[in-house]
């Protein structure tokens, strides 16, 4: 599945929702699920910067594809990790870095969310893209 079958499919997610108090309770629902990030990977380098919450993003190169792990001590922050990381884990360094991300903005996440939750979101996925540049030149 490509970056943008995989936004399709997190569009239509939310489209179910009528209005943003559910949108927040799927984001907390995605949030519960993500797996807990191994300790050894909470350190300050992996802390994304910008965010008001704690948090954690680790990537790993596999097979010329990017896997992405990621925790917060929020709770509706951890859920957007979980979207990011449905989004671009398993994909190809140069792909993530192309991605343009429109679903952001088509599930209305931008608008609903608080600034410094709007910030830390930008600042997930420059994160994310800077990895994927990292690991594109490394290889």
């Amino acid at each position: 599945m490509t970056i943008q079958e995989k936004e399709r499919e997190i569009i239509e997610e939310f489209a179910v929702f009528d209005d943003w108090m559910d949108k927040y309770a799927y984001l907390i629902e995605l949030g519960t699920a993500l797996p807990p990030l191994e300790e050894q990977y909470k350190t300050d380098e992996n802390l994304i910067k910008g965010c008001q919450s704690r948090v954690w993003f680790h990537a790993e190169l596999k097979e010329g594809r990017l896997w992405f792990s990621a925790d917060s001590d929020a709770i509706i922050t951890k859920g957007i990790a979980a979207l990011l990381i449905r989004v671009f884990s398993g994909e190809k360094p140069p792909d993530i870095a192309a991605a343009d991300l429109k679903f952001i903005d088509e599930i209305g996440l931008s608008q609903h969310l608080s600034p410094t939750r709007s910030n830390g979101l930008l600042s997930m996925v420059k994160q994310i893209k800077l990895y994927a540049i990292a690991f594109a030149a490394g290889s």
